[in-house]
């Protein structure tokens, strides 16, 4: 039975991680910045009493993280995988339209939540050369420019080649450093983009019903990938590129519609 740390895991795909992983056996810890939704999380994952424990922090305070790990390992002994997850969207707004305590609040969750979801667990798996950290990628990781979106991209793009960096840096540890593509995924970071009924918000719920999939369908195949995970540095992608030009050329025959009634 692995033990599994999943930052940002209240709701949304991380919470469909824990679910998961929760499914298969393992005994997981989630985590989110306020008691209220991490007691939410644990009543839904009631059915799992015994094998999930919840903890309140902020994933980019790395005292918080630093503690996190240490209860992880008090309730359920050393963990095996450990998944940095949390994550903030931006406002569809130009960079400079951000007011600065939120620009600076999406950095530090999405970058330092990063690099201390990464250290931390790291030191602790490096003593025992053994374990997994995941890093979620996300919009901006492949470098790919989309208006409103440049804060986050920025940092999802830093995030993955700290990813890339640190993985090299720690070759012949025996710990694995992993990156998670999870393609397009229907969370409610996902509506934030798509909210209002102007002609570039139907454009994007037009792409997003051809290319996005829902939580239980990514969970299930992330989860099941880092399992099975094998070699240093693996990378475990759901909406391959190969797979989103068949669902491009093939879109008509897909008849869904995720933002219905929103």
């Amino acid at each position: 039975m692995k033990t599994v740390v999943i930052t940002g895991s209240t709701r949304g795909l991380g919470f469909g991680l824990a679910r998961r992983f929760l499914e298969k056996g393992c005994s997981v810890v989630v985590n989110g910045t306020r008691q209220g939704s991490v007691d939410r999380a644990l009543s839904e994952l009631s059915t799992f009493a015994g094998r999930v424990h919840g903890v309140v922090g902020d994933a980019a305070s790395e005292p918080d993280v630093e503690r996190l790990y240490r209860e992880a390992g008090q309730r359920f002994g050393p963990v095996d995988i450990w998944v940095n997850n949390a994550g903030i969207g931006q406002p569809m707004a130009r960079a400079w339209e951000i007011e600065s305590g939120r620009l600076e609040q999406i950095v530090a969750v999405n970058l330092l939540g990063v690099v201390h979801g990464t250290i931390v667990p790291f030191r602790a798996m490096k003593a025992r050369r053994s374990g997994m950290i995941f890093t979620m990628e996300g919009h901006g990781s492949n470098g790919r420019i989309v208006d409103c979106m440049a804060i986050y991209g920025t940092t999802k793009s830093a995030a993955t080649y700290f990813t890339k960096a640190f993985a090299h840096e720690a070759r012949g540890s025996g710990v694995t450093i992993g990156r998670l593509l999870p393609g397009i995924v229907v969370t409610d970071m996902l509506f934030e983009t798509v909210s209002g009924n102007d002609p570039e918000n139907a454009r994007r719920r037009k792409f997003y019903n051809l290319l996005a999939d829902d939580v239980d369908t990514v969970s299930a195949f992330l989860v099941d990938g880092m399992l099975a995970a094998q070699g240093p540095s693996p990378r475990i992608e759901w909406l391959t590129r190969r797979k989103a030009m068949l669902r491009m050329l093939f879109g008509s025959f897909r008849k869904r519609d995720f933002f219905a009634g929103a």
